[in-house]
């Protein structure tokens, strides 16, 4: 009887602390063809209401920019650097400067230069995420996108 206390307690504090793990931005990727050999990938963020993430041009001491690699491949070529739109700024105590953020939503584009007709194109995204009480430690999501 005992150890089927510990065991459930166990388990009960497993969930509680899982409950407190926030996930408040959620990624989409998506592809398009622009032209025979051209293509646009579309890196989409949701962000959960009270939430921001910021934009890849952050001065030095604040917090986490937005940065994307790509996996090299010999399928494509990227043209340029990631575009994003244009992100709304203000003065965060937290780090005593002007920040340039996203709220709600945000979609990032990357131009690429296909090799062949068809490829997979592999990478990864790292981010920080904040709201007005806390900040999370910076993320990391992988994707591939498919460009048919």
């Amino acid at each position: 009887m005992k150890r089927l206390t510990i065991i459930t307690l166990a388990l009960f504090a497993i969930n509680t602390i899982q409950a407190q793990i926030y996930d408040p931005v959620k990624w989409a990727f998506a592809a398009k063809k622009t032209g025979k050999d051209e293509a646009v990938l579309f890196l989409k963020a949701t962000i959960d209401n009270g939430w921001s993430i910021y934009s890849q041009h952050i001065d030095e001491g604040g917090p986490v920019p937005t940065s994307f690699s790509f996996t090299p491949s010999g399928d494509f070529q990227l043209v340029g650097k990631v575009l994003e739109p244009t992100p709304n700024k203000k003065f965060e105590k937290t780090f005593s400067m002007q920040v340039l953020y996203f709220s709600k939503e945000v979609v990032f584009q990357q131009k690429i230069k296909l090799k062949k007709g068809q490829t997979v194109v592999k990478g990864a995204i790292e981010f920080m995420v904040c709201n007005d009480q806390q900040c999370l430690p910076p993320d990391e999501k992988t994707f591939a996108i498919t460009v048919k």
